[in-house]
């Protein structure tokens, strides 16, 4: 059974968004860089070098609203082990793929998918997670 892993959410205004998160729910934001598409990382339970610390929890992030993209809504981040075998299930059991799986540095390979009721949702192949010594 493959895990959800992550949300995300779209933004129009980065430090508004990041402001409310905080405010309304403690919840901790870092921002990264054009490099990273301006994404922002969202620390929603207390997290180690592995993630969250209790079982069931997630961490997420936000990405820039874009018009040129489809489906920006918030979405939720499903962890597979193959994601080239797992896109091939997506299409056999009536979904759209939506594009190529793309790299994302230091994490791994991403794509998002529509499901048979219209819904965006994206899966993530995550790249080894290093031990500390």
């Amino acid at each position: 059974m493959d895990p959800v892993v992550h949300f995300e959410m779209p933004y129009d205004d980065r430090r508004r968004m990041a402001d409310f998160y905080a405010a309304a729910f403690g919840w901790q934001t870092e921002m990264l860089g054009e490099e990273m598409g301006n994404y922002t990382l969202a620390t929603t339970a207390e997290t180690d070098h592995c993630g969250p610390k209790e079982p069931g929890r997630i961490n997420g992030g936000f990405f820039p609203r874009c018009p040129d993209r489809p489906d920006q809504y918030p979405s939720v981040v499903i962890a597979v082990s193959d994601i080239q075998r797992a896109a091939d299930k997506v299409r056999q059991a009536g979904g759209e793929v939506l594009g190529e799986p793309m790299t994302i540095p230091g994490v791994g390979a991403y794509v998002s998918f529509r499901d048979t009721e219209g819904n965006r949702v994206s899966m993530l192949q995550p790249l080894p997670m290093a031990m500390p010594n």
